[in-house]
């Protein structure tokens, strides 16, 4: 890395730290830190929600996945009409009709106080290690090899991130994390960009990196259901479906950014901003992939020695912009894994505050607290989970070797899991407290038996469908009266 480049990266961190001071005067209530005042722009909410569910493991995953294995996994993306009439039309109105802060609040009436903690204890675990991972992509995969550093420097260089991410969450709240998260987004987007045109400069044109057959380490398209086969097109749609809809639906970084703006229409513009942003963004990043492919075939002498495309799949993109890019524009790509990673903290530092604030410990406090001590526990809370971020970071990284898997696998283990007590809640009338906990059991050990045993001979990707499945059944079981059961 070149002066020039550190310069780029300085500057992005100051923006970011300067946006949180701004930003820190304007808190005067816990609805102003945790909800911006309920009256954000449903296009700032909507790049936030982007930006947030965008990691650096989306940024790594994705051209990764392109090269080692193909175009297939991108079929998810036909799923996303469906997830914008189910998200946007069944659930956020739910969601909108109370003024709740966490949404894990709307649980409790009709799964009792042990759903509504269930409930928060699962998204806390989902989003610690969700943060963990990221921590771990971007220091492991992204700024370690880049500086040439030793792996002995991780775990500062982790603290680092996490402490600066933290300054700015904790001062300015949630219109500090939606402003830079719409800042990151631009800066995502820029930084795929320059990486695209740049290999087509170098290569002369567009078609010199475009494949023109289908390369032969890739998987076969397969369009049907099968379970032998890694990836089919309509495995990646139910798995891409199923995801979006849990995530969109019960998880509190997003139940929190609709709950921020002013009414339902405007929390299901933020939707729509969000899945059309994220579609350009797969898209450029499936581009990234195809470019660095192209540019490797075309100078295979810039791999490691030993080593193949399929081998350095995940690493291709970094080793591209350390050894390629010149001075600045690396700079700039650099920021942009910066953003995404820093992005998806912050959201995920702000919402486990709001989590561990509304859910539990407000519940332990019995005289009332005034708004300034809320705020003030709010961000104590942020920095105990940046500690804890932190040090799971350092061990993340052994559950899986592929991005991509890792993704699916490790950080999104419990989100069908987690929805499955909204659907409880709202779509089964007849839904009980015992009902959600054995759906949450259920659940749990279904997507753990298929994620990491294969259960039943399944690949990964059908770890949220048949846990979603297995869980709603189970839950709506067990939630049936005595005498209906008998019957």
């Amino acid at each position: 890395m070149q002066i020039l480049d550190m310069a780029v990266i300085i500057l992005y961190a100051f923006a970011m730290l300067a946006v949180g001071r701004y930003y820190k005067s304007r808190v005067q209530s816990s609805d102003d830190y945790l909800l911006g005042g309920r009256i954000m722009s449903p296009l700032m909410i909507g790049l936030s929600l982007f930006a947030t569910l965008t990691s650096t493991l989306s940024y790594l995953a994705v051209p990764g996945e392109m090269v080692k294995h193909g175009p297939m996994i991108f079929a998810q993306i036909a799923a996303y009409p469906f997830i914008m009439w189910i998200v946007g039309w069944m659930l956020i109105p739910q969601i909108m009709k109370q003024e709740v802060t966490s949404g894990y609040e709307l649980l409790e009436k009709r799964l009792g106080l042990s759903g509504r903690l269930l409930g928060a204890s699962m998204f806390m675990a989902l989003r610690i290690v969700w943060m963990s991972a990221i921590l771990y992509a971007t220091t492991n995969k992204v700024l370690i090899p880049l500086l040439g550093l030793d792996p002995f420097w991780a775990p500062f260089i982790s603290a680092a991130m996490g402490i600066i991410t933290l300054v700015y969450s904790a001062e300015g709240g949630m219109r500090a994390v939606v402003i830079t998260d719409a800042m990151q987004s631009f800066i995502m987007c820029a930084g795929a960009v320059v990486t695209i045109l740049y290999v087509t400069a170098d290569l002369g044109s567009f078609g010199a990196w475009w494949p023109t057959t289908w390369v032969s380490h890739w998987q076969e398209p397969v369009f049907w259901f099968r379970t032998d086969v890694r990836v089919t097109f309509m495995g990646a749609f139910l798995n891409m479906l199923v995801w979006m809809t849990c995530t969109c639906g019960a998880d509190q970084m997003a139940i929190q950014r609709y709950l921020s703006t002013r009414d339902a229409k405007s929390a299901r513009r933020s939707l729509g901003v969000h899945l059309l942003t994220e579609i350009l963004m797969i898209a450029l990043l499936a581009l990234v992939g195809l470019a660095v492919l192209g540019y490797f075939t075309a100078h295979p002498e810039g791999l490691k020695t030993g080593t193949t495309l399929v081998d350095q799949a995940d690493e291709l993109l970094p080793l591209f912009v350390v050894t390629v890019l010149p001075a600045g524009l690396s700079g700039l790509v650099i920021a942009a894994m910066l953003s995404a990673a820093m992005s998806s903290l912050s959201s995920g530092m702000n919402s486990a505050s709001a989590v561990i604030t509304t859910d539990f410990m407000i519940r332990i406090k019995r005289e009332q607290w005034s708004e300034s001590e809320r705020v003030r526990v709010a961000r104590v809370t942020s920095v105990i989970v940046g500690v804890i971020t932190v040090l799971l970071s350092l061990f993340v990284g052994q559950l899986a070797t592929n991005l991509m898997e890792l993704c699916i696998k490790v950080v999104n283990l419990l989100t069908s899991p987690l929805f499955v007590l909204f659907f409880l809640a709202i779509f089964v009338p007849w839904a009980k407290p015992r009902g959600g906990i054995a759906a949450t059991v259920a659940g749990i050990g279904v997507a753990v038996g298929i994620a990491f045993f294969k259960l039943g001979g399944l690949e990964f990707l059908w770890t949220g469908p048949v846990s979603f499945v297995v869980g709603v059944v189970v839950g709506s079981l067990v939630s049936l009266p005595s005498h209906e059961k008998k019957r």
